[in-house]
């Protein structure tokens, strides 16, 4: 299922799983991590987000591309439970790029699409030099039955060095990405919480006709400025106590950008 609202912009609201098992912040049990991540994603739902990606931003330091079964397994447990849970669209997303884990993870729990790190040309990120992965990946969905999954792409994503694609700009990769076979595009700012352009979205616009998303830093201030150039918004650290990501929801700040979206949209919230 799209995260996408047909003919209309969508919020997207940010899941951070607690840390998995093995992982250095690991503290808490599988079914205390299970739990936390079905609260937050029902107060999220119920607060008028149209759709929830779930993401293990919590296993600090990331691994690079292949992470071990205990996340997966993980992971697949604690989204099978929000996408009970709630009545919307529902991704996965594992860090750092493990695309495969998150599309087996999404076919398991019934999860409606991906977000895909390193799908078109390579780049370095923190974890090292990502390289591109589309053709493994999409041999690998249609492999496990998995088409209905949409796979929803970063192209010159945050965190990472662009350095040995400095001659390609993103209507180019954008364009390749597309071409490349996947169903929308997210665009971000330099890192988790930093702005993203409307310039960006704009050079990324001339290149594609596939949905795009902001992926980074999008906040009740910038919404007017970005909201005609995008299709949706993916928001987790501004809904945050003092906008960190590693701490709890702040409902004052959620019902801020979703006052900040109504007005957008013409409608009054309730």
């Amino acid at each position: 299922m799209s995260p996408l609202k047909p003919n209309d912009k969508s919020l997207v609201g940010m899941v951070h799983v607690r840390a998995l098992p093995g992982t250095p912040r690991h503290s808490l049990s599988v079914p205390e991590i299970v739990r936390t991540a079905v609260e937050e994603a029902v107060i999220l739902r119920e607060a008028g987000f149209d759709a929830l990606l779930v993401e293990n931003m919590h296993d600090l330091p990331y691994l690079k591309r292949v992470v071990g079964p205990e996340i997966t397994a993980a992971m697949t447990a604690a989204t099978a439970e929000v996408v009970r849970a709630v009545d919307c669209p529902v991704g996965i997303q594992i860090l750092a790029g493990a695309n495969r884990e998150a599309l087996a993870t999404a076919l398991a729990a019934g999860a409606g699409f991906i977000r895909a790190e390193g799908l078109v040309f390579a780049h370095v990120a923190d974890e090292g030099l990502m390289e591109a992965d589309a053709g493994e990946l999409l041999r690998y969905r249609k492999a496990i039955g998995a088409e209905g999954i949409r796979i929803f792409a970063d192209i010159k994503k945050k965190h990472s060095s662009h350095a040995i694609t400095a001659d390609l700009d993103l209507a180019e990769t954008a364009h390749a990405a597309e071409f490349f076979g996947t169903d929308g595009l997210i665009v971000t700012g330099s890192a988790t919480g930093s702005p993203t352009s409307r310039r960006d979205l704009e050079e990324a616009r001339r290149g594609t006709a596939l949905p795009l998303l902001v992926g980074s830093g999008t906040t009740p201030e910038n919404l007017p400025e970005l909201w005609d150039a995008a299709d949706g918004f993916i928001v987790g650290s501004w809904i945050k106590e003092g906008g960190s990501w590693e701490r709890p929801l702040d409902r004052t700040r959620i019902g801020a950008i979703l006052e900040a979206a109504e007005k957008l949209r013409g409608t009054p919230p309730d």
